[in-house]
Formats: structure tokens, sequence, C-alpha cells
């Protein structure tokens, strides 16, 4: 072979070699940007999935998150259990007044209506142990005033000695007949939910019960707006 030829194959060859590492970086450089393109997707969808996710737990009503006074949910379910405790010790304790107390007929056969200086008293007692808001007093004069005249118009009878005609035969406050001993003490509450400061629950004594109770944050203390005993509907007409 000769030295021109022995040239020209040199030429060919570095040439050939030349191309395929051209090749070869081309393809690596294509491998890496589909590698950091691919990437920088992955880390945009987990950016956006988190980001839904704190507007869910923000605008939903979430308890595994923290509630709009920046504390976190255990806290506020402690402060609920409190309260929930608190309320039904005074309850068993030192709320001595009664609910719609009745006027009975001067022959003490049936009554005719509710004693309003009585059921003022316990309007007044139940505004100043500070447990609720007003309107849960409210709907519990309503409640006052809707058995007070429909007794007087006759829409209900309600005979001295027996069961009133309304409720369900329950003590309002639990929904129950019977209780254990000293079972504030013995209060959770569960099935929390919380709506910026609103919150709804229910508390339990265990094996099994549960009583529903809705809370309000007013200025910063958490009080009883609705309890499943007087709701208005529930215990008129059902």
């Amino acid at each position: 072979m000769s030295q021109y030829e022995n040239k020209k194959t040199y030429f060919i060859c570095g040439k050939t070699n030349h191309s395929a590492s051209f090749i070869r970086h081309r393809f690596m450089f294509n491998d890496s940007f589909f590698v950091m393109s691919y990437l920088k997707l992955l880390f945009l969808g987990v950016g956006l999935f988190v980001f839904c996710c704190n507007q869910i737990k923000k605008d939903g009503e979430s308890v595994s998150s923290t509630d709009t006074s920046g504390l976190t949910v255990d806290a506020e379910k402690e402060d609920l259990q409190k309260l929930m405790r608190q309320m039904y010790e005074w309850y068993e304790t030192e709320g001595f007044g009664s609910d719609f107390s009745p006027v009975a007929d001067s022959v003490d056969y049936k009554y005719t209506g509710l004693d309003y200086a009585k059921h003022n008293e316990r309007l007044s007692e139940l505004r100043q142990i500070d447990f609720f808001t007003e309107e849960f007093l409210g709907n519990y004069h309503k409640i006052a005033l809707t058995i007070d005249e429909k007794l007087k118009n006759n829409e209900i009878e309600w005979l001295v000695g027996d069961l009133p005609p309304f409720g369900n035969d329950a003590n309002p406050w639990c929904n129950c007949q019977d209780n254990p001993d000293n079972y504030w003490e013995k209060i959770t509450v569960d099935e929390v939910a919380f709506n910026k400061e609103i919150a709804t629950f229910i508390w339990t004594w265990g094996d099994g019960f549960k009583y529903h109770i809705k809370a309000v944050k007013e200025h910063g203390i958490w009080k009883i707006q609705y309890m499943e005993g007087f709701d208005y509907d529930e215990f008129l007409f059902n």
C-alpha cells in the first residue's frame, strides 16, 4: 500500500471516529436534556399538588391542619373538651333551674302554659354562666314561646303527671334517660370538623353514646351554639 493510500485510510478512519464520537455526544446531550425536562415537570407537578392540598385544607373542614386562629387542631379539641366537661359539671352540680316549667289549671288537671317567671330565671342563669351564644339562648327562648302558645291554644295537651308531649321522653341535655356517675369527667370529643370559627363535633362518655354539638369561637373563646337535644324542629315536631 502506498504512502498516499495509508494517509487516505488514516483520514477516513479519523473522520469515521470523529463522526461516531459526535453521535455519541449528541445522544448523551439528548438524554441529559430529556432527564432535566422530566425532573422539571416532576417538581412542577409536586409543587402544584402541595399547593392544591393546602388550599383544600384552608377552604374545607379539615381536622388535620391548623384552624383560623393558628392553633393546632389538638389544642382546639382540648379546649372544646374542656368546655363540655365544665358545662356538664355545672349542669349536674349547680344548674338547679328547670327547663320549660309549666303552669297547671285551677283543678290541677292539665297544664295551660309555661311559668314565665321560672323560664326567665332559667334563661338568665344560662346567660350568666357564659357557656352559650346568644343564638343558642334565642333558640331556647323560641322553644319556650312555642310550647306556651300551643298549650294555651289547646294545640297540644299536657296532663299533670304525664310526660310532656314534646321532646323524645329523654333529657334534652344529653338525649339520655340515664347516665354514668360523674360522666362529665369521662367526656371526650370526636368527629371534630372546623370551618373558620365554627366547630361541629360529638361528645361521648363511651359505650357507643354520642351527642352532637356546634360551637362558635367568640373573642377567642369557644361557646355552644347548638345542642341536638334542643333542635327546634326535632324537639317540638318529631
